[in-house]
């Protein structure tokens, strides 16, 4: 079997290459800067013995069409693929599924005009996702095609906790609640968590944290999230990179009175300029602490307001669930800041959350154990695999498709 994973971006296109019933990674790669002048390309091969090739050039890319015929050609050049047609089925990364989707579905005429309705409330991701799957189905016609959502994973929150306190007019006509996103890690590393733990998800209450340029946490209670923090859009909930996360939304009343900031002004303001890098002007954690250790306050203060804010989630969600058995932190910081997980995991004592100073400063080398031997709450750092998720999710559609059967490799 072989599942081709794409994941479209704005100005980018990422895509991995997975073989074999255990679905190894065989090729992973990504095409950048889609639209200018020159995009860097690059792609990794690996074989069964773990030796590693890795092919880069520039080119001139002008759209999301060409691209998928670059990563084509790469493919085939490379000589891990030799047609799009060999492939058992492509999946798709879908960032907004809205209230349509609960799980990942086979893509249709039914599903396309679903995605494409689902622009407006995200018009920044869906418009490149719904391009990706077009481009790909016109060049493997033959070759099934699986979306995967990132809000789907946050589907089973009850109304009570999606709801904003708004008109319920707003909700009815136009479809304003909260989504969440990163849903697919959230669901990922929640089970690789229970399956460490050698317990069923049913069983746990969880508190994952996607920690990352994006980041959001989850509760999850038996298997099924309850509370999330993003909403309506990725900017809500804890202070990201480049985003604010929760903030007074009369700040935005007042910009628009004083300074008469328009409503582009504003976006890119919350979106672009605010979160770490609004703080210190860095939006890189690694940077970012490095400059704290040197007596930076700026960057300080940056790293303490991320993980008040992480602590303060934390919190809240140990009353969501009612108290927790476990909790994960995942994405680039998650897995690599000792620092922050020290940080925020720092004075919850009282609810049980103790964390090992020197398990925590540990090398990471696959899922890795960080809390005290008196926490009653474990702490568990679990690498996120979200194209890995998606190109299971796609292989267990597609061998329910009895024609996915004459593209198997």
């Amino acid at each position: 079997m072989k599942i081709l994973v794409i994941n479209s971006g704005s100005s980018s296109l990422k895509f991995q290459l997975f073989a074999g019933a255990d679905l190894t990674v065989s090729a992973l790669g990504i095409i950048e800067e889609i639209g200018a002048a020159k995009s860097p390309v690059r792609l990794d091969t690996f074989d069964a013995a773990g030796g590693k090739q890795t092919f880069t050039q520039t080119d001139s890319i002008p759209d999301h069409r060409q691209a998928i015929m670059a990563m084509a050609r790469l493919l085939r050049a490379s000589g891990v693929l030799t047609d799009l047609h060999d492939l058992s089925g492509i999946g798709h990364r879908v960032v907004h599924g809205g209230e349509y989707f609960h799980k990942p579905v086979p893509i249709d005429k039914s599903v396309l005009a679903a995605i494409e309705k689902l622009i407006l409330l995200a018009p920044l991701h869906n418009p490149a996702n719904l391009t990706g799957i077009r481009v790909a189905m016109e060049h493997a016609p033959k070759t099934p095609q699986v979306a995967v959502f990132d809000t789907a994973f946050h589907q089973t929150i009850p109304e009570y906790a999606y709801l904003y306190a708004l008109p319920h007019d707003l909700y009815r006509e136009r479809h304003i609640r909260r989504y969440g996103f990163h849903g697919t890690s959230h669901g990922y590393v929640c089970g690789q968590a229970a399956e460490f733990l050698g317990k069923a998800a049913s069983d746990l209450n969880i508190i994952s944290l996607h920690l990352g340029n994006g980041a959001s946490a989850a509760a999850v209670q038996g298997g099924k999230c309850v509370e999330t923090s993003m909403g309506m859009t990725p900017l809500e909930g804890l202070i990201m990179g480049t985003r604010s996360g929760d903030i007074d939304p009369a700040i935005l009343f007042y910009l628009a009175r004083e300074t008469k900031m328009d409503i582009q002004e504003m976006d890119d303001l919350l979106n672009k300029k605010s979160g770490l890098k609004g703080i210190c002007d860095e939006n890189d954690m690694r940077t970012i602490t490095r400059r704290a250790d040197q007596g930076d306050k700026q960057a300080d203060l940056a790293l303490t307001m991320f993980c008040y804010r992480l602590k303060k989630y934390i919190g809240s969600y140990m009353a969501v669930l009612g108290g927790a058995d476990c909790i994960v932190f995942t994405g680039g910081i998650g897995e690599n800041s000792s620092v922050v997980r020290e940080r925020s995991c720092r004075g919850l004592k009282q609810m049980g959350i103790v964390l090992d100073a020197e398990k925590n400063k540990g090398e990471q080398q696959g899922i890795m154990e960080i809390q005290a031997s008196n926490s009653p709450v474990k702490i568990l750092v679990v690498p996120t695999d979200e194209e890995h998720a998606i190109a299971t999710e796609t292989a267990r559609i597609v061998s329910k498709i009895p024609a996915a059967g004459n593209h198997n490799s």
